[in-house]
């Protein structure tokens, strides 16, 4: 049965998002600049550091004292114990506590703590810390997507051959993937401006969503990576799409978030799919 939402309800939920995002950020910023001590995941692109651990667990336990009864998912609890994720039509918190661990690493500055909420299997709140940058983006369903408080506007542009589009190499190292990964790259390149990478899929979309690019395509994400920015993106004009074009499903791991669909359209019909598996 659907979960009633009231709105007294979201905007406490809201706030608090907020302010953990802060917390968040305090951490992450503190230990920016600190020797980091650096783990492997599934390939040795795939990184994870003590920093990402301590801040799911820090923003777990905050969320769970205040929120009992709510639902959580976090990438490095998730991938401690294998475990697929699942959505309830309860109110859900989806965390990455560091994304852009590869920047963290290397103290590159584009790192963020991304944070969606979802009831009703419906992303209502994203807040997404830039917390080197001091960048605050922040969305509510149907009330528009913020950066430090001033409203967010995608880009005008409506053609492939006028667009800048971001796209990611990601971290995994199959010669298959790497090599269709590199072939679409070639393909969009072709027929755009320019491609960019920022390492961070929650940036990416938010840099979409602030108009300075057009598109920005991955195959590899994670929901933890992209429902917070998805939300921050729709709210400032823009459309969340499959690599296929169609209608996206946050588990399939695959995005193509845009100002258009037109664009969207252009830029589906020059990618070969690749299947990345489900969360």
């Amino acid at each position: 049965m659907p979960v009633e939402v009231l709105e007294h309800e979201l905007e406490d939920i809201y706030n608090t998002a907020v302010e953990l995002a802060r917390k968040a950020g305090e951490a992450i910023r503190e230990a920016f600049y600190k020797e980091k001590n650096v783990e492997i995941k599934q390939s040795a692109a795939d990184l994870v550091t003590e920093t990402d651990q301590a801040v799911e667990k820090m923003i777990q336990d905050l969320i769970m004292k205040k929120y009992p009864h709510h639902k959580f998912i976090g990438e490095e609890t998730v991938s401690a114990d294998g475990s697929a994720c699942s959505l309830t039509d309860d109110f859900t918190w989806i965390i990455d506590p560091v994304d852009g661990t590869t920047n963290f690493v290397h103290s590159i500055p584009e790192v963020a703590f991304s944070c969606g909420i979802l009831v009703n299997k419906q992303v209502v709140i994203g807040v997404i810390y830039v917390p080197i940058l001091d960048q605050m983006y922040t969305a509510k369903k149907g009330q528009g997507s913020f950066v430090n408080g001033k409203k967010l506007s995608v880009s005008s542009v409506k053609e492939l051959k006028s667009a800048a589009i971001i796209m990611e190499g990601g971290s995994s190292r199959d010669p298959d993937v790497l090599s269709t990964k590199i072939n679409n790259i070639h393909s969009v390149l072709k027929s755009c401006h320019g491609i960019r990478a920022y390492g961070s899929a929650a940036i990416n979309l938010c840099k979409v969503a602030s108009g300075m690019y057009e598109a920005y395509v991955e195959f590899g994400i994670h929901c933890w990576d992209i429902v917070a920015g998805m939300l921050i993106l729709q709210e400032a004009g823009g459309v969340n799409k499959d690599t296929t074009g169609e209608e996206i499903d946050i588990m399939r791991r695959r995005i193509i978030g845009a100002n258009c669909e037109n664009i969207i359209t252009e830029i589906a019909s020059k990618l070969t799919q690749i299947d990345v598996g489900r969360d």
